[in-house]
């Protein structure tokens, strides 16, 4: 890969928006060659003193099958397509995980749906989407 591609970071939680965002984000790809960092982020597994009793790799799998399973849809797009992604999965606050990978891997934006969880999810929460437009150093598109 050359440093001079372009390269898209897509946060996928599963959600319809985070797909209509993929395919904004497919578009702008095609458009300019640009690589595609499809993203998803796990909350952490938090049951107070029960964690101890769980081991670490079965919340490793955990993760790792909810991961899966909000990616399924995106990779199967981006792969129908013949364009080049990458996908990983990162565990954390999803806006700090989304911006610290787009300035890791020196992303140029960040593609992404205004809302994923739901208004319910959105009010206990915050919305992920302001957050991680705050916390980018890339500019960062959400799609409706």
């Amino acid at each position: 890969m050359s440093t001079a591609e372009k390269k898209i970071v897509v946060p996928i939680d599963g959600s319809d928006p985070a797909l209509h965002a993929l395919r904004v984000a497919l578009k702008r790809a095609r458009e300019s060659g640009a690589r595609i960092h499809l993203i998803n982020v796990q909350l952490p597994v938090n049951l107070g003193s029960a964690r101890a009793f769980l081991p670490k790799e079965a919340i490793e799998q955990y993760h790792a099958e909810e991961s899966a399973l909000a990616l399924k849809s995106a990779r199967e797009l981006l792969s129908s397509e013949g364009v080049p992604f990458e996908a990983v999965t990162r565990t954390g606050h999803p806006a700090d995980e989304i911006a610290a990978y787009a300035s890791a891997t020196n992303d140029d934006e960040i593609i992404m749906g205004s809302r994923g969880m739901g208004l319910m999810g959105n009010l206990v929460m915050g919305s992920v989407a302001a957050k991680v437009v705050h916390a980018a150093q890339v500019p960062v598109t959400l799609v409706k």
